[in-house]
């Protein structure tokens, strides 16, 4: 859980730290964008990678080496050095993304049933509120020792981590293989960077439409590639085959759609609290104040990764999903209808943070239920590239809705882009509700994980109805 949180605060420090960034290292605020999108795109392709090498024999030595490279990257974001090498030491903390499904791979070896579940279920839910814990300690770093002093928090707490994990760590069970494909590794790799290139350049949409477009439907032709190459690889990557399985399918059309609707909901709520008093709303806060807002997103989002298991007794996870879901769009409903003190966007934060907490631990339990304990790893990486990917797209829909609602020669949009960009967001969060709600609908048989057929290529055990 620790590894989990902090590679999850460390990949998130380049959000408060954007303006900082082009400040002291002279760029652009485009440029300054992309020690986040780096993070981010980074952790997407090394995800799956370090899946497939998680399901394998040297899980231990895996991520001991990944938390090596996560500790180098933040020493290159600490040394006076140019601005190209921050971005490859970004990009090299974002790698430690993909550790958070062997996390959850180590739990379930490792841990007695009935306690895995739960860990598992937390260490989904550390890796959302770990943007709100790192996003106000960088901010206020920031403004007493400038943007090193900030990046030092993640040098600290990313050496921390490699220490635990060397102390703690457990090999894997005997008796595994993993092999990587790298064909597959590089074309998805590609795929995601124009995806999230894309989801960044909000300006390519509004001034280069047709580029645009043509980007777009390239990044498509490229994830049929991909998903091609995977179909008739003997060592896929992820399994696709696997995504055919409608608890799998829904589960990561749930997360995708869910991570969309998050991740709008936060970027509203920030920006909105940033807002200087001439715009006539918003609160004018700081950095560091701002980021305050989002402590009762982490707070009520692990309160609620320790609830949800205990209600996962009397109530199946896809309920869960869609409870979860509800309570997102009833934080986009709050925004939308009180914005007009600190108290609003601390109860809209803190409504947003419990849905969000129990959505991402719920999540686990739909997808696991159907995956042999060999491929947690493998299967949970894949849950989590989609979380990624709809984390993009999400800052990406923000962006472009408050950029409409910009009218000309202002620099804050008026304060109806808000309430309609809130209001999309309650589709969305229906559209995810809609979709747990089809997955509980499903008959108990077809998610049984007892033991039925083999994997066609690990020949690890699979569930019946597979």
């Amino acid at each position: 859980m620790f590894i989990a949180l902090v590679v999850a605060a460390v990949a998130s420090l380049g959000t408060p730290l954007i303006t900082s960034v082009a400040t002291s290292f002279h760029v652009s605020l485009g440029s300054a964008q992309w020690t986040l999108t780096v993070a981010l795109l980074s952790g997407a392709v090394a995800t799956p990678v370090l899946g497939r090498l998680g399901a394998g024999p040297h899980r231990r030595t895996t991520i001991l080496a990944t938390l090596t490279v996560v500790v180098v990257g933040s020493a290159l974001t600490v040394l006076p050095l140019p601005f190209a090498w921050l971005l490859a030491g970004r990009a090299a903390q974002g790698v430690g993304l993909g550790l958070t499904a062997l996390m959850m791979g180590v739990a379930r070896d490792h841990l007695p049933e009935e306690r895995s579940a739960a860990v598992i279920a937390l260490i989904s839910v550390v890796s959302i509120i770990g943007a709100g814990v790192g996003y106000p300690l960088a901010a206020l770093l920031a403004e007493l020792g400038g943007v090193r002093a900030a990046y030092g928090l993640g040098l600290v707490v990313t050496a921390a981590a490699l220490l635990t994990a060397w102390r703690s760590m457990p090999e894997a069970p005997e008796g595994r293989s993993a092999h990587v494909d790298v064909a597959g590794a590089v074309v998805l790799a590609a795929a995601l960077l124009l995806v999230l290139f894309l989801a960044g350049e909000r300006n390519l949409w509004s001034r280069h439409l047709a580029v645009a477009a043509a980007l777009a439907l390239v990044a498509v032709m490229l994830l049929c590639v991909w998903a091609v190459l995977e179909l008739r690889s003997t060592t896929p990557l992820v399994d696709v085959r696997a995504m055919r399985h409608p608890a799998v399918a829904g589960a990561n059309l749930a997360m995708l759609v869910g991570g969309i609707g998050t991740y709008l909901l936060l970027t509203l709520i920030t920006r909105y609290a940033q807002t200087p008093h001439g715009a006539g709303y918003g609160f004018g806060l700081t950095t560091f104040v701002a980021g305050l807002v989002l402590i009762p997103f982490s707070v009520l989002g692990f309160a609620a990764g320790k609830l949800t298991p205990r209600a996962r007794t009397r109530i199946t996870d896809p309920l869960l999903l869609a409870g979860s879901a509800v309570m997102v769009g009833g934080g986009f409903a709050l925004f939308a209808a009180a914005r007009s003190g600190l108290a609003e966007l601390f109860a809209a934060m803190g409504v947003l943070g419990f849905g969000a907490g129990g959505f991402a631990a719920a999540m686990p339990g739909v997808i696991l239920a159907v995956t042999p304990k060999s491929e947690t790893s493998s299967a949970m990486s894949f849950n989590y590239v989609v979380r990624s990917v709809g984390y993009s797209l999400g800052s990406a829909i923000g962006g472009l809705i408050l950029a409409t609602g910009t009218g000309p020669g202002h620099l804050a949009p008026d304060d109806g882009a808000y309430t309609t960009a809130a209001l999309i967001g309650i589709g969305i969060m229906a559209i995810a509700t809609l979709t747990s709600l089809a997955l509980a609908h499903r008959r108990p048989s077809r998610t049984n994980p007892n033991v039925g057929h083999t994997h066609p290529h690990t020949g690890s055990p699979m569930p019946k109805g597979y």
